[in-house]
């Protein structure tokens, strides 16, 4: 996943008695986000760019098959990618709002540890198990 291929930031280490979702914590999953939507956006640029480059008509039906499969692969990339801008636009404007860092089903906190595995989570981790639970149960 894109998350990860992004350079590590250092994890914000709390202090004691801190206050969850304080300023320095808001500000610390601001700049996570951003640099991500950054590195994102200048991954869907690069790959404009190639597919224009790249853009050959080949006159062997193998080649051609081999170039629209790369292309269709690249597309469904980057189109993840932009699924997941949104998704981090939608967390900037929580943040904006003061309702990050808070499970959207229950309403406790997701913790600083959840968040900085997974920058855009929604959930704790409880409402998340019991929602793969039912996903694993409506999938049989």
């Amino acid at each position: 996943m894109p998350v990860q291929s992004q350079k590590a930031a250092t994890p914000y280490k709390a202090k004691k008695g801190e206050e969850y979702m304080n300023p320095k914590q808001l500000a610390h999953f601001r700049q996570i986000m951003n640099e991500i939507k950054a590195g994102l956006g200048e991954d869907i640029d690069r790959t404009v760019h190639t597919m224009q480059d790249e853009a050959t008509v080949f006159a062997d039906p193998n080649d051609r098959a081999t170039q629209e499969s790369d292309m269709s692969l690249e597309l469904r990339n980057r189109d993840r990618e932009r699924k997941l801008i949104k998704k981090i636009d939608e967390m900037l404007a929580k943040i904006d709002s003061g309702e990050y860092g808070y499970c959207d089903n229950c309403g406790i906190e997701i913790g600083l540890n959840r968040l900085e595995a997974r920058p855009t989570a929604t959930l704790c981790i409880d409402c998340k198990t019991l929602d793969e639970i039912r996903e694993k149960q409506v999938a049989k």
